[in-house]
């Protein structure tokens, strides 16, 4: 079992840049398929990146493809979400979720495969 602990969320202006951390705790981090979702208010959940085990395959949502970029180091047992070019569209709950995976290179852009999910952070861009 491992535990997701989100920070580094906040208020920025359109344009900036946050690079949020998700902090996992467990011994077996690189056994995980990993991924950033967000919920806006009166909103669904929505799909933002994926990275593999690997971290050699990674995949985003259209809405955020060339302005985020989803990173893992298994050595601090972290994924980080660097979003930047931020928009007010952005603004949203921010959750990592974790499964564990078989593949080293399955990436999932989808909430059902992944069984842990952290508490979220809140990010608001300003216009």
């Amino acid at each position: 079992q491992v535990q997701l602990v989100e920070s580094g969320g906040g208020l920025v202006q359109a344009g900036g840049s946050l690079r949020p951390p998700c902090a996992a705790s467990g011994r077996t981090f690189e056994s995980y398929a990993l991924g950033w979702f967000r919920q806006a208010p009166g909103k669904e959940r929505e799909f933002a990146a994926a990275i593999s085990r690997s971290g050699g395959s990674t995949a985003y949502a259209e809405s955020v493809k060339g302005r985020f970029t989803i990173s893992r180091d298994n050595a601090k047992n972290t994924v980080y979400l660097q979003m930047d070019s931020l928009k007010p569209e952005d603004t949203a709950v921010y959750y990592c979720a974790a499964d564990v995976a078989r593949s080293r290179t399955v990436v999932y852009a989808h909430p059902t495969p992944y069984d842990y999910w952290g508490q979220g952070t809140q990010v608001t861009v300003s216009s």
